[in-house]
């Protein structure tokens, strides 16, 4: 970006934050700081942390603990890395996409389309897994019926979920918004109601964990990692919610401003994910969480098959399964829009126009059978996230940034901090773990 651009932004900011006198002090807290926390917070917590107590519960207390230690700043620190990337962007409202063209040209952001659809994809794939997972698991445990055939339920649901997506997108995303919080009420309510099942078998170091297989900390490290990226994951989100603070407050206080929004949703939301992972845990023991990643099931159904309580039994899986629907469909229509954008330009490309009505028959084709084969295969959900969505994740959240922050000039004044090593170890060490996955 040269200084022309950077001035422009400047002054456009300061000129919409003069438009905004009842937030012209961006050290006190406003009643949209409010708004974007609580949106923030309700798009940190998705469907990903019914399967974060599996793997910080399935090795024991010392992954527990980790796990625990961890979450906060690698939340905390990828993000407010993503938000300092994008904040002097004059195309941040064409999300990262935008940014990343201005930043390093075309071709920088035709493959980071690429590595961005992969990262979406990939769990729209897992979620298909789960489910077909959650719904067989629902159907055999709590109706008491035979399990049915897993190439058509796996089929059902993903014609299922598409049809209601094509026949009304806009209702069903804003009925995807109003389940944010509802969705976190239940996670407080399961947690809560767990109470009363809490034992002691995690308090110890048992013999499945990772200390006593002479994996130690870096190993158990190189486990958690990627379902804390991937768990925590609203990179999309924070495009929107930088332009808006950026307006608001002017450029000169937008980094400040962010990272106090941030810092009050991350703080929420780790109370919030934590309770819930340790009540899930403390519930119960190393072996049975080991038993849930070999049965390929979140959290939630394997409580409710589990546990002697009428109230998991029955709103655990449903709760799981209308979070996990939410979350395919609000990746779902990320992909679509990735998918066909990339169509498009590959079509300019060759000189040719591709009609919306083949763009889309080409779409759902490769939706519909790479959804229905990888459901009916059933690979391991948390072998998804260690391998591919985690690393990907962490390619964007973690190491883009830092990536930018030492090439691109606007964004030297965050050079040296001692946070961004931090992200780039972070960005490391998840991709090393899915190399490590491969082995």
């Amino acid at each position: 970006m040269n200084g022309n651009t950077a001035k422009k932004i400047e002054v456009q900011a300061e000129n919409n934050a003069r438009k905004n006198e009842q937030y012209a002090d961006p050290k006190k807290w406003h009643k949209q700081d409010t708004t974007w926390a609580l949106s923030l917070f309700g798009t940190a917590i998705g469907a990903g942390v019914l399967f974060l107590p599996i793997n910080a519960g399935s090795g024991g207390l010392l992954s527990l603990l980790l796990i625990t230690l961890l979450a906060y700043p690698v939340m905390y620190y990828s993000h407010r890395a993503l938000a300092k990337m994008i904040y002097a962007s004059n195309s941040a409202d064409e999300g990262i996409t935008g940014t990343i063209r201005e930043y390093f040209g075309d071709k920088a952001s035709i493959i980071f389309n690429i590595v961005y659809f992969g990262s979406i994809y990939t769990i729209v794939l897992m979620y298909s897994v789960a489910l077909t997972n959650t719904a067989s698991s629902f159907i055999v445990h709590q109706l008491h019926m035979p399990e049915p055939p897993r190439a058509i339920l796996s089929l059902v649901l993903v014609l299922g979920l598409i049809a209601i997506l094509n026949f009304g997108q806009d209702i069903t995303v804003k009925v995807m918004s109003m389940l944010v919080y509802p969705f976190i009420a239940s996670l407080l309510f399961i947690a809560i109601s767990l109470i009363p099942q809490w034992n002691t078998s995690m308090l110890s170091f048992s013999a499945v964990s990772t200390a006593s297989t002479g994996t130690g900390y870096f190993g158990t490290i190189l486990m958690i990692l990627p379902i804390i990226v991937f768990s925590f994951n609203h990179s999309p989100m924070i495009s929107s919610f930088v332009v808006k603070q950026r307006a608001t407050y002017g450029i000169e206080a937008t980094d400040a401003k962010c990272a106090q929004i941030q810092k009050v949703c991350y703080i929420m939301t780790f109370v919030v994910v934590m309770f819930f992972v340790w009540s899930s845990a403390l519930s119960l023991t190393p072996d049975d969480l080991k038993m849930a990643k070999e049965q390929n099931l979140s959290i939630l159904s394997y409580l409710a098959n589990e546990l002697n309580s009428p109230v998991i039994t029955i709103a655990a899986p449903i709760i799981a399964f209308v979070a996990i629907t939410k979350s395919f469909l609000g990746h779902y229509i990320g992909a679509f829009e990735v998918m066909r954008d990339m169509i498009i330009k590959f079509g300019k490309s060759r000189g040719k126009v591709i009609e919306e009505k083949t763009i889309k028959t080409i779409v759902l084709t490769f939706v519909v059978l790479s959804c229905w084969f990888v459901a009916y295969t059933n690979p391991s959900i948390l072998g998804l996230i260690d391998s591919l969505s985690g690393p990907l994740v962490a390619a964007i959240l973690c190491l883009l940034p830092m990536y930018a922050i030492q090439k691109v000039p606007v964004l030297a004044k965050y050079k040296g901090k001692m946070s961004n090593v931090f992200v780039i170890i972070v960005g490391v060490l998840t991709v090393l773990a899915s190399i490590k996955s491969l082995f």
